[in-house]
């Protein structure tokens, strides 16, 4: 299947640029800040949404300030690597919140590398002895904690394009 590229030219590079440092932007502020009027801003905006280059805003959220204190990533490994067995993995951790990120990767032991995010090590056991472990298929967890939050973005680097 051939990937479509989005043919973006500088403004549009600019209202993703500034839609990903504040997705909460009025069209207004957000036509202001990349120069145009806000009737073209919106069409432009419209047009990135309909292209599927935006595919949705989100309101970040402070883990520390709600109680979410542990940050783990977790490395799965499966038992056989067969469609079946995968898609039931991951429909599985979809249904759980505490799971931010899920990835199928390769080039290491594990099959899977998980971001998890919960309030402290007790919840983080409950979470992987009574979800993760009871996952048919999984043979192997390996588990990392984050100390510390270096860098920690979402934003698509788009310096390339200019």
């Amino acid at each position: 299947m051939e990937k479509k590229l989005a043919k973006l030219d500088r403004t549009d590079v600019r209202i993703l640029d500034a839609l990903q440092r504040d997705g909460g932007l009025t069209n207004q502020q957000l036509a202001e800040q990349v120069g145009l009027s806000p009737s073209p801003c919106s069409r432009r905006v419209q047009k990135l949404e309909e292209a599927g280059v935006i595919l949705r805003r989100e309101t970040v959220l402070d883990p520390r300030r709600l109680g979410l204190d542990l940050t783990a990533m977790i490395q799965i490994s499966m038992d056989r690597h067969t469609p079946e067995r995968f898609a039931n993995f991951e429909a599985t951790v979809a249904e759980y919140p505490q799971v931010q990120q899920c990835y199928l990767v390769t080039g290491q032991e594990a099959d899977y590398l998980l971001k998890v995010v919960v309030p402290d090590i007790d919840q983080y056991q409950q979470f992987l002895l009574n979800k993760i472990t009871r996952i048919e298929g999984v043979t192997g967890v390996r588990s990392s904690f984050v100390m510390r939050r270096v860098i920690d973005t979402s934003a698509l680097p788009l310096t390339y394009m200019d």
